[in-house]
């Protein structure tokens, strides 16, 4: 963290950080994390990040990043599919924000508006008064996600930028959604209306790989994709009147709180309002 700080706090820190927060060094982060050498990694990540293999899928593990984007056993994440539930797409740590007059405001009073993150006034306006759910990633973390409810959706829109870490250090200092190189699915839900599912890179990840990203029908708990290595993010827009989030998170509202989730658990309802 004392280098992150570095680099987001300081001026010479800030010279270095251009070419890491660029693509071509993402992606040629990405190439290496991909080769066969890589493997001698990833003993020393487990090691690190206390992972317990034995949670995992381990049979085909040819570099660092297939080890990175491992499938856990299907046991181990238990999808809710009732209707009335409204579920975590990933593991992460949670955050709810409330978003008024179109913007969203973040950790340490930074702040991004719902256009400037979507770069589509029209469709920006569809969550006015609605949720933002952010499920922020670390390296630990398992870096597979699914849809969040069934329905159908529109081709995903590539959005390509920076990969800012997505650690509070940086997001302190830039507006790092509405920076960062993302993906997005626009989604007419079964329950919740329209909505969003985004994917955000962050630092040192070199690709955001999604199964399907034309249109068509999807299901809940349907996997849509993985993120490479580095801390990620999954940023759910709902609108006005759809949800009730789950009491503490509600009660954490628009705070910056982190609440820690996984991938399938319930985070709110339906509304009955």
């Amino acid at each position: 963290m004392d280098i992150l700080k570095f680099l987001y706090n300081n001026k010479i820190g800030r010279i270095i950080l251009r070419p890491l927060i660029s693509r071509p060094v993402s992606e040629l982060s990405g190439k290496l994390l991909d080769s066969r050498l890589s493997k001698i990694l990833i003993e020393p990540f487990v090691r690190k990040n206390g992972i317990d293999k034995a949670d995992y899928i381990l049979d085909d593990i040819g570099s660092f990043n297939d080890f990175f984007c491992r499938r856990i056993k299907p046991e181990l994440r238990s999808i809710n599919k009732e209707k009335t539930s409204l579920i975590a797409p990933s593991d992460g740590f949670l955050s709810a924000y409330k978003i008024n007059d179109g913007t969203v405001l973040g950790v340490k009073q930074s702040r991004f508006t719902v256009d400037g993150l979507l770069r589509d006034k029209e469709l920006a306006a569809v969550f006015h008064n609605g949720y933002a759910l952010v499920y922020r990633l670390c390296v630990n973390h398992y870096h597979r996600y699914v849809y969040f409810d069934s329905g159908t959706k529109r081709k995903d829109i590539r959005i390509d930028g920076l990969y800012h870490t997505v650690r509070p250090v940086a997001l302190e200092a830039f507006p790092v959604y509405i920076e960062n190189a993302r993906e997005y699915s626009v989604i007419d839900t079964e329950n919740f209306g329209r909505c969003v599912q985004m994917e955000v890179g962050a630092m040192l990840v070199g690709r955001i790989v999604n199964e399907n990203p034309d249109s068509g029908s999807v299901s809940r708990g349907e996997e849509k994709g993985h993120f490479e290595y580095g801390g990620s993010t999954v940023i759910v827009l709902i609108p006005e009147g759809k949800t009730e989030l789950r009491k503490d998170i509600s009660e954490s509202l628009d705070t910056g709180t982190e609440i820690p989730v996984v991938m399938g658990e319930t985070v709110g309802t339906v509304s009955t309002n």
